[in-house]
Order: C-alpha cells, then structure tokens, then sequence
C-alpha cells in the first residue's frame, strides 16, 4: 500500500472544506495513521469540530459526535446494562465509545470522572461494563476539541489524559485571503454536507501495518531519547516526557515519513513533530505561567534546539 497517496486522499477531501489548514490537517492524519488521539485546541469558531467532523466523513467508517457537559456521566459515553423486561435478563446499551472515530467536542466541559471514562479506552481500545470487558472495533480514534480561554464551568484535563492523547494543536486564525476564501465557499452551500468519503477503514488499518516497517536508525532513535532526555532535566520543567512520549514519537515519526513518500525517518521529522507530540505533556513551574507569553510548544522548539541533530544517512544503515 502507497501510505502517501492514501494520506493525500484524505488531505484533498478534507481541503473542500477546511482552507490553509495543511500542516494540521497532515499532523492529524498522522495520528489517525499511527492509532493514536488528537486534542484540538483553540478558541471558539476557529473550525475545530467541522475539521473532524471532515476527516470522520473522508473515512467510510461509523462515526460519533458527544457534546461534553458537567452532567455527563461515565456510562453516558461507556454504555450500560439495564433489565430487558421482554427478555427478562440485563442486556447492555452500548455507548457511543462503540465507533470508529468519536468526536468529544468540549471535553473540558465534563467532570474529571467522565473524563477518566475515556483513559481505557483511548489506551487499551477496550471498554469495561459492569465487570465485563468489551473489545472496541478497529480503528478507534478520538478526536477532542477543547477552548483554552473560557474556565467557567470546565474541568482541566489531567496530566494521565493529556498524556494518552499523541498529538495536541491549535487551529490557528485564518488569514485575511483565506477568509475571502470561506465566505466564497459557505456563502450559498455547506461543502460538509456533499463530502463523500474517499478510503475505508481497512485502507487505515493497512496502512498502520505498513507504516510499522518504516526503517528509524538507531542514531534517529537516540535523538529521539536525547529530546526527552533533556525535558527532564530543564531548569523550567517540572514533569518531563514519560516513556509513552517517546515511544508515540517513534510512532509518529514513521507514519510522517511515510506518508511524506519516505520508507525512513530522518531528523527533520521528529523536529516537525517534537512540539506536538511533546508539548502537553509537559508541567511547566508556576513561574513562566505567571509571566504569560509562553507555550509547551516553544519550550520544546528550544529543546530541540539544544540536542545535536545526527547527519548520517539515515535510510542505508539497514542490515
């Protein structure tokens, strides 16, 4: 399978919708690709939730939006059993867990103990009901979105959640000419309604297997473990990137570079990725909040910055 066509598919499908949004929507395809989660973050009306729901439509697959609020309970998202008087025994509900892509539009908006719902699943792709544990289907891929500013009557998610998530970006404003660009495009049609779908879920699950064979030399390995090294002895960091980081890193970056048309990583790809993977996972000290103007994705840009990046020729070491 050709990772790269199918990931430029997805992009061209997403784009007759989402505009000047490329290094997002491939950083999002990235995870989708290697099994892992996206936090999206930003303020309102930046096109969060139309991006998923874009990408989920690219996908022929099943596909579940939930609205997070403070009264959403655990079993609202997992499912639950309840005594089926025709039948006469318990039979299970299932949530809306039970899909392939699921959108959590405003996670931060539901209690800590619902959030928590979502750690086994997100990790394991399993689900636990009263005891019984149920396998979710291949992909499960969960996309929340969540709006930095407003604090009234949300929950901050905690650093084991943020941690399952592989990547974390912002949206970003668009430009003046890329407004000009939506208003032609919105102004008389929706183009998320007539989105078709333009790949399945087994061309995903494929292309997870071929990505997994992407060569990553042991000098990209160590520049990988250096980065994270080196988080957890910066003077400004007080919780560095945990094992899982790296190993979502290595993941990533084979998946980047396969779907740039590359059967090898380079360094180039781990630098492109580092502040997205990286970021969230970061607790910064009390300090550099306090002073504003900061971001987890600049401190590790400068991380970076400080590691020696290996030159040799990445994709001939292969024994």
């Amino acid at each position: 399978m050709e990772v790269k066509v199918l990931a430029e598919k997805i992009k061209t499908n997403v784009q007759k919708v989402i505009i000047g949004k490329d290094t997002v929507i491939n950083i999002i395809t990235t995870s989708l690709i290697a099994g892992g989660h996206v936090l999206l973050e930003d303020v309102p009306g930046t096109g969060k939730t139309v991006l998923a729901r874009s990408l989920a439509k690219s996908i022929n697959c099943d596909f579940k939006r939930v609205q997070f609020t403070p009264d959403l309970m655990p079993s609202d998202l997992t499912g639950i059993n309840y005594y089926n008087q025709k039948e006469g025994e318990f039979t299970l509900r299932k949530g809306p867990v039970f899909t392939n892509i699921l959108l959590a539009d405003e996670i931060n908006r539901a209690t800590p103990r619902t959030q928590s719902s979502l750690l086994e699943c997100m990790e394991e792709k399993q689900v636990s009901i009263d005891g019984t544990t149920y396998k979710l289907d291949s992909p499960f891929f969960v996309i929340a979105s969540q709006n930095p500013v407003e604090s009234q009557g949300t929950f901050p998610l905690p650093e084991a959640q943020l941690d399952r998530f592989l990547i974390k970006i912002n949206m970003g404003h668009p430009t003046l000419e890329e407004g000009k660009q939506i208003f032609k495009r919105f102004i008389e049609d929706d183009p998320l309604e007539e989105l078709q779908s333009v790949c399945g879920k087994e061309e995903i699950i494929e292309a997870r297997k071929v990505c997994r064979k992407i060569f990553v030399s042991d000098d990209v390995q160590e520049f990988i473990l250096k980065i994270v090294e080196a988080t957890l002895h910066d003077d400004n960091i007080i919780l560095g990137v945990s094992p899982r980081g790296s190993l979502a890193m290595l993941k990533a970056a084979q998946v980047y570079a396969a779907i740039n048309g590359r059967d090898f990583v380079t360094p180039d790809d781990v630098i492109t990725l580092a502040p997205y993977v990286f970021g969230h996972r970061l607790i910064v000290k009390n300090a550099l909040k306090i002073k504003g103007n900061f971001s987890c994705e600049e401190i590790v840009r400068q991380i970076v910055r400080t590691v020696e990046v290996p030159t040799e020729s990445w994709g001939k070491e292969r024994n």
